[in-house]
């Protein structure tokens, strides 16, 4: 695989895994309003979910490239009108608004996850618009989707760690930040037609 797409491919995968998403935007108003302790179970359902779903990616990449070849540039091509989406979405956003949580559980953050449409398109787009041409093996997929539950996880864990002090400085330069990250995205939908 050539390097300027693993680095495409790890470009894209750090700016999903880092913008907000409903996963990060929970772990982070969870975090703010009722620390570790209230919050633990629900960021590891987040985190085991997170890893769960895209392995679920893999698998269904690998099926399909197995047995429907041809579709798989099909699904490329949804995947950038998708990217395309998101950047154009993370540009013209507004900050997230906080909700008021009181209870913090397990299930909550794992199903979340299988709902989190984010992270479906992530894992799929990534696999077909990156990786799939170079790579076809369920081992290489599931490493791919590996590799992206973990930076997804590092993101959430930042997302975490850092708390009150990341949603200050996003929402101070929230404009500036997202209208970054879309750009980069841009980047990505390039990288992936070329």
């Amino acid at each position: 695989m050539p390097g300027y797409v693993l680095a495409n491919f790890m470009l894209y995968v750090f700016v999903n895994a880092f913008t907000p998403g409903p996963g990060n935007i929970l772990a982070l108003n969870t975090m703010t309003n009722y620390g570790w302790e209230k919050g633990r179970k629900l960021f590891f359902g987040i985190f085991t979910g997170y890893y769960v779903v895209q392995i679920m990616c893999a698998l269904f990449v690998h099926g399909v490239s197995t047995f429907l070849p041809d579709a798989l540039k099909i699904i490329k091509y949804v995947g950038t009108v998708y990217i395309f989406w998101l950047a154009i979405h993370i540009a013209i956003s507004k900050p997230p608004d906080q909700s008021d949580e009181k209870e913090t559980f397990f299930m909550k953050g794992f199903l979340l996850q299988f709902v989190n449409v984010k992270i479906w398109m992530f894992g799929i787009t990534a696999l077909t618009g990156y990786i799939i041409d170079y790579r076809t093996s369920l081992s290489s997929l599931l490493f791919y989707e590996l590799v992206i539950g973990t930076v997804g996880t590092i993101a959430t864990l930042t997302w975490i760690g850092v708390g009150a002090l990341i949603q200050k400085f996003y929402i101070r330069y929230f404009r500036i930040i997202n209208i970054i990250l879309a750009l980069t995205l841009m980047e990505c939908i390039y990288s992936i037609l070329k």
